[in-house]
């Protein structure tokens, strides 16, 4: 049977069709990254330029004006490129200054958290982590470990889920009620036999929580493990982060806990202070 020739592909941002060809798939993954460099390069050109038009944007990306339009309107609807209507010209959008404002969140938490985790993990020998939401999980961003904890799992950049860590029920307590209330009503995985999957007993947990300024779980996550944590606030009184304490149920048993906790909360309040709450 003879083959039928192949046509053309005229549109450059193609993706993979319904019925395309099995060969075709790399094309359309090329054409996706090609896509996503071009809209990093709108938007460093408008950082350098202030603003611009299509057709000047089009010239500087080396492609058709109906390209660079339609470039144009993904980052618009997105919120990260403005129009000005009545100049026909596009700037940088307040999406993009959201972005900016979280990462640098995570920057200065990790800088100002460096010398209060070195400070309680030297003070306590266990590992200690800050750790910031990240959709519907808390991801560790910095980490300092204890004399005692040399053998001690690397949590650095590891996404733990937030109804069975200590940093998890921090910040999930302290979020808004209806993204909280949502974030219940999904089914909750159970790790151990002690992990939290009831959103009742949960949601009372959360508020033992926010009533006494720290989170405990024990075995919840991983079987011999045990973590404290303590809201990290921003200057606004926004819970940003949590900092966290944890290492083997035989060294923070029940006798220690309660030390650790106060410690916990008492680094939550220092690193809060260097993030301008109080002031």
């Amino acid at each position: 049977m003879p083959r039928t020739q192949k046509q053309p592909d005229r549109s450059e941002e193609a993706g993979r069709e319904p019925g395309r060809p099995e060969r075709q798939r790399g094309r359309g993954a090329a054409g996706a990254v090609q896509s996503v460099d071009r809209a990093v390069s709108v938007l460093e050109s408008l950082a350098r330029h202030g603003e611009a038009g299509v057709t000047e944007i089009a010239e500087e990306l080396g492609v058709h004006k109906s390209t660079a339009f339609r470039l144009l309107g993904v980052l618009e609807n997105r919120g990260l490129v403005a129009q000005a209507k009545d100049r026909g010209k596009y700037c940088l959008g307040a999406g993009v200054l959201r972005l900016a404002g979280a990462a640098a969140v995570r920057l200065d938490i990790s800088q100002e958290g460096v010398p209060v985790c070195r400070e309680v993990a030297d003070e306590l020998g266990e590992t200690v982590n800050i750790a910031v939401l990240d959709d519907d999980a808390a991801v560790n961003i910095m980490q300092a470990r204890g004399t005692a904890a040399v053998t001690a799992q690397n949590w650095l950049g590891r996404r733990t889920p937030l109804h069975a860590t200590s940093s998890g029920k921090v910040l999930l307590a302290h979020l808004p009620p209806t993204l909280r209330e949502g974030l219940l009503a999904r089914p909750l995985t159970r790790f151990t036999d002690r992990t939290v999957t009831g959103a009742a007993v949960l949601r009372a947990e959360l508020e033992a929580v926010v009533r006494q300024g720290y989170g405990v779980t024990v075995e919840e996550l991983e079987l011999g493990l045990a973590a404290v944590a303590a809201p990290v606030r921003a200057h606004d009184g926004e819970v940003i982060a949590a900092i966290s304490v944890s290492g083997p149920v035989y060294r923070l048993d029940a006798d220690r806990l309660p030390e650790v906790a106060r410690r916990t909360a008492a680094a939550g309040a220092e690193l809060s202070r260097r993030m301008g709450y109080g002031f």
